[in-house]
């Protein structure tokens, strides 16, 4: 298998490919069957299989992800299903996860209400499912195809899943959530042409693109988590690595307080966190 690979990955390679190894490897696995680590133990492939390999290495080639060509894509412990129409999870947004599970496992029983905004694929409330016990969580989605993912993911699962307006989601938990997270869209309308072809492409727009600014749904994010929180409550959203000042100035006038901005792996400013007081959103 590592002739194949290798050459999948100098196809990718020459194609522009920026991990042209992992990717091929992934693809290789994928049409064989098998976890990436196992090829090694693959000795033969059939004509079928060969065929197969070359065509989504020529997919791949032509910008297509390798997650839809899979159908799969990996979020911390996460194995979900993802596919056109929904947003693929990015390894970014893990420290974002990481601190809300990690928030939520220091909570007592009882004080474990959360709100997934624009869940997409599901990742983040996945990852809070299997990673902390009682959680009673809600996700919520505006997009029919994204939530199609959504519930693929998560249909089985302890999740109360919403398809619908975060603006006006869950108006029966007012004041009683204690922790909102969000990975809402957040790119500029201005910056469509500066996006890698298979973003740009691919990737739903409703979940890239926020209006000139890309602000525009960090906006609803926050005047939602103002209304669900209740006093105390945490908010937790990413936004763009250029954002961080305004989304912390914008958290902090909406009257939240213990604003924090955080980083991501790569060390750049990804997502900020903030604490609702007595009487917002009231």
């Amino acid at each position: 298998m590592s002739e194949i690979a290798f050459d999948v990955a100098g196809r990718l390679a020459r194609g522009g490919s920026p991990s042209p190894g992992p990717e091929a490897r992934t693809i290789v696995a994928h049409v064989l069957g098998v976890e990436p680590r196992d090829l090694i133990r693959i000795d033969h492939v059939t004509d079928e299989q060969r065929q197969a390999i070359d065509a989504l290495a020529e997919r791949r080639v032509h910008g297509e992800p390798v997650q839809y060509l899979t159908g799969r894509a990996y979020f911390r412990h996460e194995n979900l299903m993802v596919g056109p129409g929904v947003f693929i999870p990015r390894p970014e947004t893990e420290e974002l996860a990481g601190w809300v599970i990690a928030r939520i496992a220091a909570r007592p029983p009882g004080k474990r209400r959360v709100v997934e905004l624009c869940a997409g694929s599901g990742a983040i409330t996945a990852a809070i499912l299997h990673e902390v016990g009682g959680v009673e969580i809600h996700a919520v989605e505006r997009s029919p195809e994204a939530f199609e993912y959504l519930l693929r993911n998560l249909g089985g699962e302890r999740a109360d899943l919403v398809l619908g307006d975060m603006a006006d989601a869950l108006p029966d938990l007012d004041g009683t959530v204690d922790i909102v997270v969000a990975n809402p869209p957040y790119v500029p309308e201005t910056h469509r042409n500066l996006l890698p072809s298979d973003v740009a492409d691919h990737d739903p727009h409703e979940a890239l693109f926020a209006g000139p600014d890309g602000l525009d749904a960090l906006r609803v994010v926050i005047a939602t988590a103002g209304r669900l929180l209740a006093p105390g409550g945490c908010l937790a959203t990413e936004h763009d690595e250029s954002h961080a000042a305004a989304v912390a100035e914008m958290v902090s006038e909406a009257g939240f307080t213990a604003v924090e901005t955080h980083a991501d792996l790569a060390g750049r400013p990804r997502f900020v966190t903030a604490v609702r007081v007595a009487g917002l959103g009231a």
